[in-house]
C-alpha cells in the first residue's frame, strides 16, 4: 500500500494539489468550523497518547516511551500524509466529498480487479486501532477501580495471563453501545471534542501540580512551555468548536458530565446500604469464578510515602 501511494504520488495529477482546487469550496468555511473540522482530522491520529495510558507496563518507560513516541508520530504522520496526497492527486474534490467510503472509491478508480485489497486493509487499520483503544481503556478502569473509583472486580488481572480481563469486557461492552449511535460523524465530534476536553484538564493538573509540588519526583519532565502552549491551543480549538456546534459538543459535554452523579453515588457516598454491599460482594465472587481473576501483586515501590519523593533530576 505504501508502495503504491508513493507511486500515485509521482505520477499522479499534479494540478489537484494546488490550494485552488484541493481547497475548492462554494463558500468561505468559519474559523469555528476549521476547528471542528480539525478534531474530525484529528481523531485519526488520537493513538499518540495511547502509551501514557501503559507506561507502567512500558519497559525501561524512562528511555522507550519517548522514543516509542518521537518515532512513530512523525511516520504515522509521513503515512497518512501520503494516503491524502493519493487521495487528491487521483480523485477530485467532488468524488471524495460524495463517497461514502474514499478509500474503496480510491481501489475501484485505480486497482481495478486489485480494488478488494482496499476494504482488507481498511478492515486491518480498524481492528489495529480496535485494539489500541481497548488496550488503553481497559488500564484506565483498571487504574480506577485500583484507586476506589469503580468495582474492585475491575482491578484484578488473569492469574495466569495477567490480563485485566472484566476491564476489557466492560469496555469492549461500552464500546458496543456507543455504536449504536450509527450516525459515524458524530460520534467522532462526540469522542473527539471529549477527548480533547480530558486532555486539557489533564495539562491543567499537570501545571497545578508543577506549580505547588516542584520537589515531587518526575522520572520524566518536559519544559513548561510545552503544556501551556498546548493548553493555550486546546482552549482555542474547543471555544471555536463549541461555538460553532454547540449541540454536538454539548451533548459530548453531557456525555462526560454523566460520571458525576455516579461518582457521587459510588464513591463518595460511604454509608451505603447493607444490600448493596452484599451485591457488590457476591458480583465480584462470580465475576472471579468467571474470568479467573485475582488482585495483583503490590509492587513494594508503589506503597512508598510519596511525602518522601522529592526531585532527583
Amino acid at each position: 500500500i505504501g508502495s503504491l501511494q508513493c507511486l500515485i504520488c509521482l505520477s499522479g495529477n499534479y494540478e489537484a494539489l494546488t490550494p485552488q482546487v484541493a481547497f475548492a469550496m462554494d463558500r468561505t468555511p468559519s474559523v469555528g468550523q476549521i476547528a471542528l473540522a480539525f478534531l474530525q482530522a484529528s481523531f485519526a491520529f488520537s493513538g499518540w497518547n495511547f502509551l501514557n495510558y501503559v507506561t507502567e507496563e512500558v519497559v525501561e518507560p524512562r528511555r522507550n516511551l519517548p522514543r516509542a513516541i518521537y518515532i512513530s508520530i512523525p511516520l504515522v504522520t509521513f503515512v497518512y500524509t501520503l494516503t491524502n496526497i493519493a487521495y487528491f492527486s487521483s480523485m477530485s474534490p467532488e468524488e471524495l466529498l460524495s463517497s461514502n467510503a474514499v478509500a474503496v472509491t480510491f481501489g475501484e478508480k485505480l486497482l481495478g480487479m486489485f480494488s478488494v485489497i482496499m476494504p482488507i486493509s481498511v478492515a486491518l487499520s480498524t481492528f489495529g486501532g480496535i485494539n489500541g483503544y481497548l488496550f488503553t481503556s481497559s488500564r484506565l478502569c483498571f487504574s480506577g477501580a485500583r484507586e476506589g473509583h469503580l468495582p474492585s472486580l475491575l482491578a484484578m488481572i488473569h492469574y495466569k495471563k495477567c490480563t485485566p480481563i472484566p476491564a476489557l469486557l466492560v469496555c469492549c461492552a461500552a464500546t458496543i453501545v456507543i455504536l449504536c449511535i450509527g450516525e459515524t460523524h458524530n460520534l467522532i465530534n462526540y469522542v473527539s471534542f471529549i477527548n480533547y476536553l480530558s486532555y486539557g484538564v489533564t495539562i491543567a493538573g499537570l501545571l497545578y501540580h508543577r506549580w505547588k509540588k516542584p520537589d515531587l519526583f518526575r522520572p520524566i519532565k518536559v519544559n513548561l512551555l510545552v503544556p501551556v502552549c498546548y493548553l493555550m491551543f486546546w482552549a482555542l480549538l474547543l471555544g471555536f468548536s463549541l461555538y460553532s456546534e454547540p449541540l454536538v459538543c454539548g451533548v459530548g459535554l453531557v456525555i462526560m458530565l454523566t460520571g458525576v452523579p455516579v461518582y457521587f453515588l459510588g464513591v463518595h457516598w460511604k454509608e451505603k446500604p447493607k444490600c448493596i454491599y452484599n451485591f457488590i460482594e457476591r458480583a465480584t465472587y462470580v465475576g472471579q469464578r468467571l474470568c479467573f481473576v485475582v488482585f495483583p501483586q503490590i509492587d513494594p515501590i508503589e506503597i512508598d510515602d510519596p511525602s518522601e519523593w522529592t526531585d532527583r533530576s
